[in-house]
């Protein structure tokens, strides 16, 4: 079990309208994140162990760092020799290497677990803060919370009813949620 919180506990809305053009969806919410985590299902599987054993020794649950590299680089399919983000951001889960963002040191190949490693300590070191910051919030709240500020940093979660008011395309924790939850129900994450 995930030390974060039940992914399948956490209320979400999906995907926006914006981010299901990307594959020229029509619809939004759940409905969308779930086609979305759907058509990066059978690239996903490469990484499938990688996942689990970096799952596992974080605490998150496999489904949600699946989820966040379904979101992130559609399972690697829109990276360019490993980055992304006009070379900002490196590997399957976008760890952000622009010195005026999160200014991180890259690490491993863009598919490696030492790559998922560090991109789950930044997540897990995002929930931590959000903790912090809100220590009324239930740990699913803190969890969405922490996922919001994985993409943005913590300084812009301000509340939890706004919690993806500045994330990219202002979705971003509601489509990775149910992303996870896509790939905890359907593909065994």
């Amino acid at each position: 079990m995930a030390r974060y919180g039940d992914i399948m506990k956490v209320p979400t809305t999906g995907a926006s309208l914006q981010t299901g053009k990307q594959d020229k969806l029509t619809y939004a919410g759940e409905k969308a994140s779930h086609t979305l985590a759907q058509t990066d299902k059978n690239r996903m599987e490469k990484y499938r162990s990688k996942i689990n054993t970096v799952g596992a020794k974080y605490g998150i649950d496999p489904s949600l760092i699946a989820a966040i590299i379904s979101r992130e680089t559609r399972a690697g399919n829109c990276l360019q020799g490993g980055w992304g983000d006009g070379d900002n951001a490196w590997g399957l889960m976008q760890v952000d290497v622009n010195p005026n963002g999160g200014g991180h040191t890259k690490r491993g190949d863009w598919d490696s677990e030492e790559h998922l490693s560090q991109a789950a300590e930044i997540l897990v070191h995002f929930i931590g803060r959000i903790r912090n910051k809100f220590p009324s919030w239930s740990a699913e709240q803190q969890l969405k919370g922490g996922i919001a500020a994985y993409n943005m940093g913590d300084g812009n979660v301000h509340s939890y009813d706004q919690v993806d008011a500045n994330t990219t395309g202002r979705d971003y924790s509601n489509d990775v949620v149910a992303r996870a939850q896509w790939y905890k129900n359907n593909a065994g994450f």
